[in-house]
């Protein structure tokens, strides 16, 4: 039996006992401190960056319409979101889309989980993290990044929506950078629903009466955000939004 708390993937390398090291290669990327010779290895990590883009492209090019859901990953099983989660990755399959999660366990490990019981595509796209090892077991496509800027090109890229249930850091920092991308314009809208009202709202509420009273944000910001607690909802909203895209493309 492998000992998964000794076992860390980079890529698709895994390394196990001994040879689990305690850096990302984001971090060494970043990293500005040391000897200046890592600026010679600059070129060749390009080459790397680029073979993760290309793995990304080839692997889900012919997903199909697909959902981005994002959740914490210190979710247990027991928890009550993590039934949600599988709620979500069920119906999202009955309604004929895949599911993208990042791969991991808790809220992410859920959704995969109701996906792939439900006879759907459960898609896991993995980052190299210190703390965390490998994909869950219920990832049936799964792709393993280094750089969080490839993996999150793939969510953006692949996903029609973005379903979002309680969550951290990770899941804060995916949900802004869509909202960042839709205002700027840089992706077309989708829609972004937020389930769990008891732990959104007070975000919400801070957007509109903290950032929106400052004018640092705008009305149309906030609006962006959907919220509920009925995944029957949240699911139609992405049906309606498949629909409409279809229609704008077969409109001349």
């Amino acid at each position: 039996m492998t000992d998964s708390s000794h076992e860390k993937y980079k890529g698709p390398v895994v390394m196990r006992r001994s040879q689990v090291d305690g850096t990302t290669t984001d971090r060494r990327l970043l990293d500005s401190r040391g000897p200046s010779d890592w600026v010679h290895t600059d070129p060749w990590r390009v080459l790397r960056i680029q073979a993760e883009f290309i793995e990304g492209f080839g692997a889900l090019a012919e997903l199909g319409p697909a959902i981005a859901c994002f959740g914490s990953s210190r979710t247990k099983p027991d928890d009550a979101t993590y039934a949600i989660g599988e709620e979500v990755g069920r119906k999202l399959t009955a309604a004929g889309f895949a599911v993208i999660t990042g791969g991991g366990p808790g809220t992410m490990e859920a959704v995969n989980k109701g996906a792939s019981e439900a006879g759907g595509i459960s898609v896991g796209l993995g980052i190299e993290l210190p703390f965390e090892s490998g994909l869950n077991a219920w990832v049936d496509v799964g792709i393993n990044f280094r750089y969080f800027f490839a993996r999150k090109t793939m969510f953006v890229k692949y996903s029609q929506g973005f379903i979002v249930l309680p969550g951290g850091l990770g899941t804060l920092d995916e949900l802004f950078e869509a909202l960042t991308l839709v205002q700027t314009q840089k992706v077309t809208s989708f829609p972004l629903l937020l389930i769990g009202t008891d732990y959104w709202q007070g975000m919400i509420d801070w957007l509109r009466d903290r950032a929106l009273v400052h004018g640092t944000i705008s009305q149309s910001d906030v609006d962006m955000l959907q919220l509920t607690d009925d995944v029957d909802h949240a699911v139609q909203l992405m049906v309606e939004a498949r629909a409409r895209r279809q229609s704008e493309a077969m409109t001349p």
